[in-house]
Parts: C-alpha cells; structure tokens; sequence
C-alpha cells in the first residue's frame, strides 16, 4: 500500500522552501576585489573569509551565491550592493 505524508507536513515543506531565495553576486571588470570584500563584510556581515571566498568565487565562475534566506531580508542587501557599485540579483 502507498503511503502519502500527511497534508500538513507536506505544505510546511513546501512554504519553507518557497520562502528561500538566494542572493547573488555577479563578476564585473569594474571594481576590485578588496572593494567587492569590503562592501560584503559591511551589508552583508559577512567574515573575512566567508566574503573572499565569495569575491573570488564570482571573479572565476561568473557569480555566486552570497545569502539565502527571505526576499524581505535579501531585498535591502541587493540594494545596498547595488548602490555600492556591485552587480547583484535574486533568484
């Protein structure tokens, strides 16, 4: 006999997945990568290491994933990086 989750697991999995968005960064040949690490530490808090890892990560695959979580939390973030300069979206 097939066995089917229960209906009100299955939509608390489905709403948590649905509010995940993933922050990326796009590489440019505009600013330099201190200014791309700088700016990730600031409006992201990201570490030293977390935001290099992503600089670099961008610079040689073409973007990379920042942050996740809720548009709400990504939205003032992309901004901010956009007004520093920075190429980023949400997907």
């Amino acid at each position: 006999m097939k066995q089917y989750p229960d209906k009100e697991n299955s939509n608390s999995f489905l709403s948590d997945k649905k509010e995940e968005y993933k922050l990326i960064l796009y590489n440019d040949n505009f600013n330099t990568i201190d200014f791309v690490i700088n700016s990730l530490i600031k409006v992201c808090k990201h570490s030293t290491d977390q935001a290099t890892q992503c600089a670099f990560i961008a610079h040689y695959k073409g973007k990379s994933i920042i942050k996740k979580g809720s548009y709400a939390l990504l939205k003032p973030m992309k901004d901010a990086l956009n007004d520093r300069g920075l190429n980023t979206g949400i997907e």
